[in-house]
């Protein structure tokens, strides 16, 4: 027969216990609060600004004067000054192509986007309607519409602006021609001007200097070609990863293209919503990191970038507001 402290010692621990569950509970529900954002039936309320102004509280001194693209008229390359190098800066490189703020959204009061990632959370994630609903949809490399068929329902089939790189072009020409996608070239060296130079003016192509050979015949539409500003580069580096921006010649780390479209959609636009970010956890070594494909997070090894430290950045974003997940992080 227990005693009556035995009782009373019992009680209290199982009150304990009860409390510790609770708080538990209650901490979770903040987490999914905090990194998970599911899709509401009806449309958020989109205030002009928004976006920016939550954006400042990550950037400082921060500014949509900003072009979001290179100038350059006829294609002729000109020298830029610029305090930096690639992928920074233009010091030492050349001008772009286009013009626009953005597509066919610069009419738009207030400018509704979602950037998509690649992350394996898409998959059977049921967003892709919800997705085609944004004014603006921005995708990273190497997603084309190569990579989106057969995954509609989860990643959706619109996309307004894409990001690439020499290296992430696709080879089959009919690949890159929707006139409705805007394709953004983000130059990571000075290669990366004079392989979209040749391909544009039809000139001697460049086959040297890449890790992978990009497309030496590319037949997309030169309208649909923008180059994007070093300065988004610049600033995800610098704000969001705290990086050095003098590094050696062979750049040993730099920002992911999904975290820097996620820079400039908040420069771009007033709402900003992510769908597909986020790495598995280090011990799980067989999940794969794209919905699309069957690479672990081993490929990741010497790719220079971070993705701890971006995990972080994004994690500080959502936190803030700045941004909201349509899946889980």
């Amino acid at each position: 027969c227990m005693c009556p402290a035995g009782w009373k010692l019992l009680a209290m621990l199982a009150l304990v216990l009860v409390v510790m569950v609770w708080y538990s509970i209650s901490r979770e529900d903040r987490y999914m609060e905090l990194f998970y954002f599911p899709v509401p039936e009806k449309r958020e309320p989109c205030l002009q600004g928004e976006a920016e102004r939550k954006a400042s509280r990550l950037f400082g001194n921060y500014s949509r004067d900003q072009p979001i693209f290179l100038q350059l008229k006829d294609y002729f390359w000109v020298k830029t000054p610029s305090a930096y190098e690639l992928p920074y800066g233009t010091k030492g490189s050349a001008g772009s192509s286009g013009s626009d703020r953005s597509s066919s959204c610069g009419s738009l009061k207030c400018r509704r986007c979602v950037v998509v990632g690649n992350g394996h959370r898409l998959r059977n994630s049921s967003l892709g309607a919800a997705i085609n609903k944004y004014d603006v949809v921005i995708r990273c490399v190497p997603v084309s519409s190569y990579f989106l068929a057969g995954y509609e329902g989860d990643v959706g089939s619109k996309t307004t602006m894409r990001l690439f790189y020499p290296e992430s072009a696709h080879f089959d020409p009919k690949v890159e021609n929707n006139p409705d996608t805007l394709l953004v070239l983000v130059a990571f060296k000075a290669m990366d001007f004079h392989w979209i130079e040749t391909i544009l003016s039809d000139k001697k192509r460049v086959q040297k200097g890449f890790w992978k050979q990009p497309p030496l015949i590319w037949e997309v539409n030169p309208k649909q070609i923008r180059i994007l500003n070093p300065f988004f580069m610049e600033i995800t580096a610098d704000k969001l990863l705290s990086l050095p921006m003098q590094q050696p010649r062979k750049i040993k780390q730099k920002p992911t293209t999904g975290l820097l479209a996620i820079t400039l959609a908040l420069h771009l636009c007033d709402l900003v919503h992510i769908a597909g970010f986020g790495y598995p956890d280090a011990y799980n070594k067989k999940q794969t990191i794209h919905y699309y494909e069957q690479i672990t997070l081993k490929s990741m090894v010497g790719s220079g970038h971070n993705v701890s430290q971006e995990a972080l950045a994004i994690k500080r974003m959502l936190e803030i507001g700045a941004v909201k997940n349509l899946t889980s992080f």
